[in-house]
């Protein structure tokens, strides 16, 4: 997670770690909760078949827009532009 923004990415120790700190591994995760999402432009009224994307610099985070509390999709910015790309273009991956 090097290079992103040090406001959404916190750390927590491995639950192997022991007390005096040995042998210990910190995994790097992403806080949400101030990320700005924006629904899909094929989204419609009624809210079906949509997917909202975060707005963050290196990563991309995908989530749906009816479960927004649900699972979170994280691609590299680099990956999701690819992808992107190949939909509005008809180019294969």
């Amino acid at each position: 997670m090097a290079g992103l923004d040090s406001n959404v990415v916190y750390w927590r120790k491995s639950s192997y770690s022991n007390q005096e700190g040995g042998n210990c591994v910190e995994v790097a995760g992403l806080d949400l909760n101030s990320v700005a999402w924006r629904t899909s432009s094929y989204s419609n009224q009624e809210g079906g078949d949509c997917v909202e994307v975060g707005d963050m610099t290196r990563v991309v985070p995908v989530r749906d827009s009816k479960h927004p509390d649900g699972p979170v999709l994280v691609f590299p910015a680099a990956s999701w532009a690819a992808f992107v790309d190949a939909l509005t273009t008809g180019r294969s991956l």
